[in-house]
C-alpha cells in the first residue's frame, strides 16, 4: 500500500526561495552540511503553542532544492540546532517528511535554517522524547496457547502467530506501546485490540522497563507510574472499532495481523498495524492503522484506512459511572472532543480521557454498556482522529475537570489552527 496518500499534509506549504541569514550554526555543521535553505513557520492561532510539530513534505522541498537529502540534515533555529529526524511512511526505505518541535507565540512567524548535505547519511545523537517498542519472546515454544520459556527481545515488526492469544506470555506488556515524554500508550495486539493508557510521573523514557520485572507488573504504583486504565470489554481510549447493531465492535476477527514499529526516533514515533480480513458481522474488510505520537504532547495521532469500505468506523472513551462528560460544540469543518473526567484509573485518583474528532466526520455520538461511542464516516476510505489521556501524579498533572476542560479546548483549538510554513 502507498502510504503517501494515507497522510494528509501537516503545514500548508509555499514554496520560496531561501537565501542568507544569521542562524547557520557552528562551523562544523556548516562544513558537515553545506546545502542550505530558509523556513519561516506562522503560528496564526492568538495563543501560544508548545512543543508543536513541524512536519514538512520531502517532495516539496526537493521540488525547490533538488540537492536535498533527507538522510542528512540538520535544524537550525536562532543558531541553535534543534533535534529533529526523517520519516518513513511507507516503510520504502525513502524519508517522506522530516520532523522537528518548536515553541511558537500568539501569531508569530519564526524563522528556521535547515542545513544537509546532498549525499550520506549521518546520526544525530539528540536527547530522546518519543519511543515505540515492539518485544516478543525467543527461544522457548507455545504450549496450549502459552508460550513457556524464552526471553524478551525488541523486533522490529511481527506477524502474531495463531497460537497467540491474550495472556499467552508471549508478548511483554501483551502488545505495541508507543510514548512520548509527557505519557504513553500500548494496544493488545490480540483478539481483544484495545487500547490503554501508561501514566507516567517522569518526563524519561519508561517503556524499555515495563513487564521486565514480571508480566504484569505495571498495574502496580511504581516510580516511572503505572497502567492506571482498566479496559475490559470497552474501548479503553481511541480504539478503533466499528458501530453494530447498538454496540462497538472492536477489531476482534482477522485472518491476520500484521504489525512494524515504523518509527521509534527523537521527536516522532509511530506503530504501524494492518489487520487482513476483519469480520464484523457480513462485512469483511482489510484495516490499516498508523499511531504516532510527537515529543511533548499527550496526543497520539490515528490514522486509518479501510479497504472493501466501512458503513462506519468508531471510537471512543471506557464508560465508568464515577466519571463526568466534557464535550464542545463545533462548527461542521472544526476538530472538537469528547471526553471524561473523574476518578477512574486503578490507583482510584484522577483521570482525563479524551478522542479529537472533526465534526464534519460524525455520524452520531452514543454509548453502549461499556464505551462511550463516537460513530465517524471514512472519506473514500480514510480516517484521522487524535486521542489522548492526563492523569493525576504526572508531573504538572490536572486536579480539576476545568482545567482538563481548558487543556481540551486549547488542542482542538491547534488542530482547527495548523502552522504554516514557507520555504
Amino acid at each position: 500500500m502507498n502510504l503517501r496518500a494515507f497522510y494528509p499534509p501537516i503545514l500548508s506549504a509555499l514554496l520560496i526561495a531561501g537565501c542568507g541569514g544569521s542562524n547557520d550554526g557552528d562551523p562544523a555543521a556548516r562544513a558537515d552540511y553545506p546545502g542550505r535553505f530558509q523556513l519561516s513557520v506562522k503560528n496564526p492561532a492568538a495563543a501560544g503553542r508548545t512543543d508543536e510539530a513541524v512536519l514538512l513534505n520531502v517532495s516539496e522541498i526537493k521540488a525547490k532544492f533538488p540537492g536535498f537529502n533527507p538522510g542528512a540534515f540538520i535544524v537550525l533555529s536562532g543558531g541553535k540546532e534543534l533535534a529533529s529526524q526523517a520519516d518513513d511512511l511507507d516503510g520504502d526505505g525513502a524519508p517522506d517528511r522530516i520532523v522537528f518541535v518548536s515553541d511558537f507565540k500568539p501569531k508569530q512567524k519564526k524563522a528556521f535554517l535547515v542545513r544537509y548535505a546532498s549525499e550520506g547519511i549521518r546520526t544525530r545523537n539528540y536527547p530522546k522524547r518519543t519511543q515505540a517498542e515492539l518485544s516478543r519472546k525467543t527461544g522457548g515454544r507455545f504450549k496450549n496457547r502459552k508460550y513457556i520459556g524464552g526471553a524478551f527481545e525488541n523486533v522490529q515488526s511481527l506477524r502474531v502467530p495463531p497460537e497467540h492469544t491474550d495472556h499467552s506470555f508471549f508478548i511483554r506488556y501483551e502488545g505495541p506501546g508507543w510514548e512520548s515524554d509527557r505519557a504513553g500508550y500500548r494496544f493488545y495486539l490480540d483478539w481483544r485490540n484495545a487500547i490503554d493508557f501508561f501514566g507516567k510521573r517522569t518526563f524519561g523514557m519508561v517503556l524499555q522497563n515495563v513487564g521486565q520485572d514480571g508480566f504484569d507488573s505495571y498495574h502496580a504504583l511504581s516510580d516511572w507510574g503505572m497502567d492506571v486504565l482498566k479496559v475490559g470489554e470497552s474501548l479503553g481510549i481511541g480504539t478503533i472499532g466499528t458501530w453494530l447493531d447498538g454496540r462497538a465492535e472492536r477489531v476482534a476477527r482477522t485472518d491476520s495481523v500484521f504489525c512494524r514499529i515504523a518509527a521509534n526516533g527523537p521527536v516522532l514515533s509511530r506503530v504501524h498495524t494492518e489487520y487482513s480480513g476483519w469480520k464484523a458481522g457480513s462485512m469483511k474488510t482489510d484495516l490499516v492503522s498508523d499511531l504516532s505520537i510527537t515529543a511533548g504532547s499527550r496526543m497520539t495521532r490515528h490514522d486509518v484506512r479501510v479497504k472493501g469500505g466501512a458503513a462506519n468506523l468508531c471510537t471512543g472513551i471506557v464508560r465508568m459511572d464515577s466519571t463526568q462528560v466534557l464535550k464542545r460544540e463545533a462548527a461542521n469543518g472544526e476538530w472538537t472532543y469528547l471526553a471524561t473526567w473523574g476518578k477512574q484509573s486503578l490507583n482510584n485518583d484522577l483521570l482525563g480521557l479524551a478522542v479529537l474528532y472533526r465534526a464534519g466526520d460524525l455520524i452520531e455520538t452514543a454509548e453502549d454498556a461499556f464505551s462511550h461511542v463516537v460513530v465517524l464516516k471514512p472519506a473514500d476510505g480514510k480516517l484521522t482522529y487524535y486521542f489522548l489521556a492526563a492523569w493525576e501524579l504526572e508531573p504538572a498533572g490536572f486536579r480539576s475537570a476545568e482545567a482538563f476542560s481548558v487543556y481540551l479546548d486549547a488542542m482542538a483549538a491547534g488542530l482547527n489552527a495548523p502552522l504554516v510554513a514557507a520555504f
